[in-house]
């Protein structure tokens, strides 16, 4: 068993090649055995697996194997005989493990680094999510929820299944939705969620928050009384839609988001400037095109430092 997990010390890979090659009786039982360890394996593996359907495919597999075309003497007969039956076992043992692990759910995360990803869950819901952000998740959604846990940014297209609620952790804040698509923003210990379509429940310290399409919700590390407010424009949809859309948006939201965006520090060097707003739509435009409406819309100057920073004086 150890030789065929490749866990055989050199001593032991010794003595079994050694064994295999004193006769060729050897030779087949090692390679009966071998094929019957490589199939279990492959067994495992398929996830629509039909167990009843297997067995019957490995009894045939054993019985086809067991068959030989060439008269054997009795005293040859009844040892490989007796080494099939051995083979029936090993290789049923061999098979209930790989189809028992197969079935137990292994986590798996989702992160990013510099870039934005979509990614499929298990159920079918899909996620994109931001840079610098991870998601942990079972391989497998089993029970009666799907549970999940977010750190940083993400956009949830949660498929629809009433049965088993899609819940979210993150921070000390849970998100639960049955089907429905939102975001998800968690930064400094702060939680945001924005609901696009569909019903979510935000619940904190006990405290349970309904948000409805259009609806959003912002909660601070040391706050449990937050409440619900209508979503204002869509800055936080910019990773995913590549866009900038203001809707009569402060200046200071804006360039909170561009920041983000593209890595940059922009200051604004005067507090008047704040709460201009500004109405318009940035389409996957370079940073430097954004600043430049920034700078006719305001008439504001745009000072570009050496270290980097970009002051709105």
């Amino acid at each position: 068993m150890k030789h065929l997990l490749g866990e055989a010390s050199p001593g032991e890979e010794e003595a079994v090649n050694e064994w295999m090659n004193e006769n060729a009786v050897n030779k087949e039982y090692y390679n009966q055995l071998k094929k019957i360890w490589d199939n279990s394996k492959k067994l495992a593996a398929d996830s629509t697996l039909d167990v009843g359907k297997a067995w019957e495919r490995f009894q045939k597999r054993v019985a086809d194997q067991n068959k030989t075309p060439k008269a054997l003497n009795r005293g040859r007969f009844s040892w490989i005989r007796i080494a099939a039956s051995i083979i029936l076992i090993a290789g049923l043992g061999i098979a209930a493990y790989f189809m028992t692990n197969n079935n137990e759910p292994k986590e798996m995360v989702t992160q990013t680094g510099q870039n934005v990803l979509s990614d499929t869950l298990p159920d079918g819901s899909v996620i994109t999510l931001n840079k610098r952000s991870a998601i942990t998740y079972p391989s497998k959604f089993k029970g009666d929820t799907r549970a999940i846990a977010l750190k940083g940014e993400a956009f949830f297209n949660v498929a629809p299944d009433k049965k088993r609620p899609f819940i979210i952790s993150v921070n000390d804040v849970r998100v639960t939705v049955v089907g429905t698509s939102f975001n998800i923003k968690s930064e400094n210990g702060i939680t945001e969620v924005v609901v696009e379509t569909g019903i979510v429940q935000v619940t904190k310290s006990g405290k349970t928050v309904e948000l409805m399409a259009g609806e959003k919700i912002v909660m601070p590390a040391n706050d449990n009384n937050a409440a619900k407010e209508k979503v204002s424009d869509k800055l936080y949809n910019y990773y995913r839609s590549k866009e900038f859309v203001c809707d009569d948006t402060p200046l200071w939201k804006l360039v909170q988001v561009v920041n983000e965006a593209y890595d940059t520090k922009i200051i604004i060097g005067r507090k008047e400037l704040n709460d201009m707003r500004l109405t318009t739509t940035f389409n996957n435009e370079s940073l430097e095109k954004v600043l430049e409406v920034i700078h006719l819309t305001f008439d504001i100057t745009v000072i570009k430092k050496e270290d980097g920073q970009i002051i709105l004086q």
